[in-house]
This record gives structure tokens, sequence and C-alpha cells, in this order.
């Protein structure tokens, strides 16, 4: 039972992370504004059609990458309902872009979630790392494809190369799934080092280890599951691009090609990949501007463009996935 003396450090520590993370949000705010009413200053009134297409586009995108979870775990026999996993999406999504060392809590809030889904912690390690293996690698592929189809001369070679790899890496993911006993034979050296180094039996921890790979035994990442989630991982992206587009069009600069604008995306989601910076403010939006320029796009255009984008990726949808996160923690202990 949960004495008093407990229950007080608990609810300490969730006042102490709240005012930390209202001081860290704060002073983002008061490093950006400067830089945020300059670029509010090029925003043009958009066309309010156009600018709810690219915030459908914008939430389908969130669902797009809750759905691969989704797929994921199911493929684990962990059945969860839609709408817990969107709210996960949001409430991870936002962590990861809007706190220092977000990425950290991004996922320790994943796997505590699922482990509250009812997944096991191999289950939920090995949704988490897949989930980050096939966003990553859909980025890549569409980057490569963007890169490729940029100039209007697309090399079918090397599109059909991409394809044989990306193949080869979903069958060598699901035949992982399945044995995962090959792995033993990485882990026991590594294991037997660490033991070595801590002056412990060799085998230490072996159990515990065996333990892990056998709970990745339930995971089948059968044909269908697999594909649906490399399907949501490029949807994901995609709809992201889309609600790009679709704001170039709402401020009267959709005079771009689909290939330049991938091109200009990609380029801005691979520099937000270096950045320290909270939401890679300043950085990915700078690479948005040039890309989106380089497309043909003028200066103002391509500024009122990313501004148009970011408020609503970094307005809209991390307001919204705060709220979720406030829905989904769990709550401190009442005194």
């Amino acid at each position: 039972m949960t004495t008093l003396a407990e229950k007080a450090p608990s609810r300490r520590m969730y006042r102490v992370a709240g005012v930390v993370v209202t001081v860290v949000l704060g002073a983002e705010l008061a490093l950006g504004w400067r830089p945020l009413t300059d670029a509010v200053a090029h925003l043009r009134t958009p066309q309010p059609g156009w600018l709810a297409a690219a915030l459908l586009a914008e939430l389908a995108a969130m669902q797009a990458y809750a759905r691969m979870q989704r797929r994921l775990l199911r493929s684990a026999g962990v059945r969860v309902a839609l709408r817990r996993h969107v709210a996960l999406a949001y409430a991870a999504h936002s962590l990861s872009v809007t706190l220092p060392g977000g990425p950290a809590f991004s996922t320790a809030l994943n796997y505590r979630q699922m482990r509250r889904f009812g997944a096991s912690p191999a289950i939920a390690s090995w949704c988490i790392a897949l989930s980050g293996i096939l966003s990553a690698a859909a980025l890549a592929g569409i980057t490569a494809f963007s890169t490729i189809t940029a100039n209007g001369a697309p090399d079918w070679r090397t599109l059909a190369a991409l394809a044989v790899a990306a193949l080869l890496a979903t069958v060598g993911v699901r035949r992982l799934a399945r044995h995962p006993d090959g792995l033993t034979a990485v882990t026991r050296p590594v294991l037997m080092l660490v033991n070595r180094l801590r002056r412990r039996p060799v085998d230490h921890g072996q159990d515990r280890v065996q333990s892990f790979l056998d709970q990745l035994r339930v995971a089948r990442l059968t044909p269908g599951h697999g594909a649906a989630a490399v399907t949501f991982a490029l949807l994901n992206w995609l709809l992201d691009a889309a609600c790009l587009w679709l704001c170039c069009i709402a401020v009267g600069g959709g005079a771009i090609s689909a290939g330049q604008l991938l091109l200009a995306f990609c380029a801005g989601m691979a520099a937000g990949t270096i950045t320290i910076v909270p939401g890679g403010l300043g950085i990915i939006d700078g690479a948005l501007i040039l890309g989106l320029m380089a497309g043909g796009i003028g200066a103002e255009t391509a500024i009122a463009v990313v501004v148009l984008y970011r408020l609503i990726t970094l307005g809209f949808i991390i307001g919204v996935g705060w709220l979720s996160y406030l829905a989904i923690r769990p709550a401190p202990a009442a005194g």
C-alpha cells in the first residue's frame, strides 16, 4: 500500500516537471519571438479552402504514423483502439520536437504507453525501434526518389535498386522477428565482455536476455502487416509534404514541380535531424526556403509558404500534442 511519504515525492515530481516544461517552452517562445514576428510579417492572407486542405493533410500525416505503429503492435497480438495510438503519436511528437533532448522523452513515453497497451518489454522496444527504422527508411527512399526525378529524367535502374533494397530490408526484419535466436550469437559475446569488465560470472544476465529474445517470438510481421506498415510510413512523409505543397497553393506559389517540392521538403527534414534547437527553429525553415527558391518560387513567397506550413506543424499540431500528453499521462497519486 502506498504511504503518504511515497505519494508526496510523486506529487512533487509532477509539479517540478510541470514547472520545467513551462520554463523551457517560455524560453523558446521568448528567444524565437522576434524571428517569428518578422516571418509572420511576410505571410499573405492564404486562401481558406487550400489552408483547410493543408491542415487536413497534416492531420492525415499524423494518423498515418499512428496507424504504422498500430500495425506493428497488431502483428504481435496487441490490439488497441486507433484513437489511443493517435493520441500517443501526437503526444510523443510534441515531446520530441519541443523539449531539449526530446527524442529521449518521446521514446520513454512511447515505451510506457505501449506497456500500458499490453505489450511486453521486448515487443514495446521492438515496435519503437522498427517504427524509427521504417520512418527513416521511408524518408531516405522519398529523398532518393525526389533527387532522381527532380530534373524530370528518372534513372529507372536506380529506382529498381532502391525497390530491391527496400524488399531485402523488409524480408530481413521479418526473418529476425520470426527467428530471434539469431541475435544470440551477437548478444552473448557482448554480454560476456560486459560481465568480464564488471567482474561478474560470464553468464550473468543471460537468462534475462534470453527471456527478452523469447518475447520477440510473439511478433509475427506477416507480409500484410509489413506492407501496411511500410505504406503508412511513406504516407506519413508524403502527406506532410502535401501539406507544404498545399501551403504553396494557398499563398499563390504553386508553380513548382512535385520533384522539386519533395526535394525541398526532404532537405528541410534532413536539416532538422542535425540541430539541437527545439523544433528545428531557423534550421528547417531556412532549408525549406532555400529549397523552394531553388524550385523557382520567389523569396517572399517562399517565406510565406514556410511560415504558413510551420504555423500548422509547429503551432496547431504541437498544441494538440501537448493536450494529448496531458490526457494520456498517468495522474499523480492522490494525497
